[in-house]
């Protein structure tokens, strides 16, 4: 049996295309100075041989990757998901690619290995997307010789953060039910060791108490339908009078929405409901569905402009909040009852 042929190098592509190696290696950096009609015989070189460049070897001559690292946990949920592929879509952007690493837990071991994982990769920056859980020893955090960058301030206010303003949303939520008439208002959080949920809830609080009115039954969910379907049961056995739900995301919403058919009440006419991230589902729920938008893509647009600030030394790298947005939809409606005219 013969031996495997080699793998093709820049010098064969430069031989095939009849240039030197410094002309494929500005042709692959995508530089200016390289004539159309030399980079297309360059590029038509690199496909007949099937070369694939060598980044570890780039890496260890210029060291730079080009490489970011993400950690990420929850990768089921609409958000994580979201905020990783818009990490990935800027960074492309930006001229980096991006490895990623999934979490089941997100324990101080865990992360530490992820973080380890993606050193040997040798990454020029890390991203963790993760929402709860442990954090890492503080001698793993000093010791990393590359900038980490956590969204929604997971590491404290020592590590430079970008996110979506939560609790504003969570108020924007609320206030759009009491411009409506309504003041029997309950709500369904995620699990309580999401900064996310405590963050909407305390969102709700707010704008309760700043309307002057007593916030209602609150019940704890998880962020899937099951529980947004019980939670919304709970909420009117606490309070059958309620008249408006706010759930904390729109998959607990779908949920909400179908045990409230269920027991016999109208969406909007007896009961409102709001969601929290206008998952692509939203608008095709019945009735559709009014909720909170979340910018993802201005997250990772905001995720990849920290990172790219670090890697070049920036001296200050000022942490930004993402403005939510109210999508108002089929299922929010006046209050029973309530007075028409012009909202508060």
């Amino acid at each position: 049996m013969g031996s495997p042929t080699a793998a093709p190098t820049m010098a064969h592509v430069a031989r095939r295309a009849g240039v030197s190696h410094q002309t494929v290696s500005r042709v692959l950096n995508d530089a200016d100075a390289v004539r159309p009609e030399t980079r297309e015989r360059v590029l038509r070189a690199i496909s007949e041989l099937g070369y694939r460049r060598n980044s570890a070897a780039r890496a260890l001559v210029t060291r730079r990757s080009g490489l970011i690292g993400v950690i990420v946990d929850e990768l089921r949920l609409y958000g994580p998901a979201s905020t990783v592929s818009s990490i990935a879509q800027a960074a492309r952007e930006a001229g980096y690619g991006m490895t990623l690493d999934l979490l089941w837990d997100v324990t101080g071991p865990s992360v530490s290995a992820a973080l380890e994982h993606h050193l040997s990769q040798s990454v020029e920056a890390i991203v963790l997307v993760a929402a709860h859980g442990e954090t890492p020893d503080p001698a793993v955090l000093r010791d990393l010789d590359v900038p980490l960058i956590a969204l929604d301030g997971f590491l404290g206010a020592g590590t430079p953060t970008a996110g979506v303003d939560q609790r504003a949303g969570g108020a924007m939520a609320t206030r759009h039910l009491l411009d409506l008439g309504h003041r029997r208002i309950g709500h369904i959080t995620g699990p309580e060791d999401w900064p996310q949920s405590q963050a909407r809830q305390a969102g709700y609080r707010e704008a309760m108490e700043q309307a002057g009115v007593r916030p209602g039954p609150v019940v704890t969910g998880d962020w899937s339908p099951r529980s947004g379907h019980a939670g919304s049961l709970q909420v009117l056995d606490q309070d059958p009078s309620t008249t408006a739900i706010f759930v904390a995301n729109d998959q607990m919403a779908m949920g909400a929405l179908r045990a409230l058919a269920e027991a016999g009440k109208r969406v909007p006419e007896d009961v409102s409901v709001v969601g929290f991230d206008d998952i692509p589902e939203a608008s095709f729920a019945q009735p559709p569905l009014t909720t909170i938008r979340q910018d993802f893509a201005a997250l990772g647009r905001e995720a990849v402009r920290l990172v790219v600030g670090a890697i070049e030394g920036a001296d200050e790298l000022p942490s930004t909040l993402v403005p939510p947005r109210l999508v108002a939809r089929a299922s929010s409606g006046r209050a029973p009852h309530a007075p028409r005219g012009r909202r508060r």
